[in-house]
């Protein structure tokens, strides 16, 4: 298959499973188009991901701000109860010296998962309002470099491993954090998994060829 140039490679697509390039063609809403050598799902169209990634976009900033803001486990010990939330969490390990650790936790658990669901709110909103041409394709190479370091499914599963040791030394009860901390966690990985982003790449693309043919035809 020969390629003139760098721009022709807009209408090519690489199969995420044997690497094999096809070209991209068009196809009908809520239909995906399948390699032709492992028959796994290339892409997929939906007319309406914009409005929908949108909304489980703003769902999951709600659920991340209550998970982080609000207490995620009461222990009470020998009398004493402590209340811990994930900032508090992170700022003790930089009171305890632990700098580098403190570091990762903050932009692994806080910083970086906030940046990608608020690149993804950006995203949905520009493509739903048909604006942004630029912009939104700066957004999206900066997304595809964020979602591998949001970390927030990890320490999901390092604060219950961490639960089940407390267990018989204190009382555990868990908050309104703990439980928007497993919403997020959920919404993070349906929304990570289920919606790629050659699948926003492609929208971008028919969004913005739409405005043109409309203003060229006006």
């Amino acid at each position: 298959m020969k390629i003139e140039n760098e721009d022709a490679l807009d209408n090519f697509v690489i199969c995420p499973q044997c690497h094999t390039l096809h070209k991209e063609v068009l196809i009908k809403d809520g239909s995906k188009a399948c390699c032709t050598e492992c028959n796994s799902v290339m892409y997929r169209y939906d007319s309406r991901l914009a409005e929908h990634g949108l909304s489980l976009s703003i769902t999951a900033l709600i659920f991340f701000f209550v998970a982080n803001f609000f207490p995620l486990v009461k222990i009470e010990l020998l009398g004493s109860e402590q209340f811990i939330t994930i900032p508090k969490t992170i700022l003790s390990l930089f009171d305890n010296g632990f700098f580098i650790v403190g570091l990762l936790c903050a932009f692994l658990i806080f910083i970086f998962p906030l940046m990608i669901f608020l690149l993804y709110l950006l995203v949905f909103a520009l493509l739903k309002f048909g604006t942004g041409e630029q912009l939104s394709k700066e957004l999206l190479v900066l997304l595809s470099h964020l979602k591998p370091w949001s970390m927030s499914d990890i320490f999901l599963i390092s604060i219950l491993v961490a639960l089940v040791k407390l267990i018989g030394y204190a009382q555990i009860h868990m908050g309104i954090a703990f439980w928007a901390l497993i919403v997020f966690v959920l919404l993070d990985i349906y929304v990570t998994r289920s919606i790629h982003i050659s699948e926003i790449w492609m929208l971008r693309k028919r969004v913005f060829l739409k405005q043109k043919s409309t203003e060229a035809a006006a």
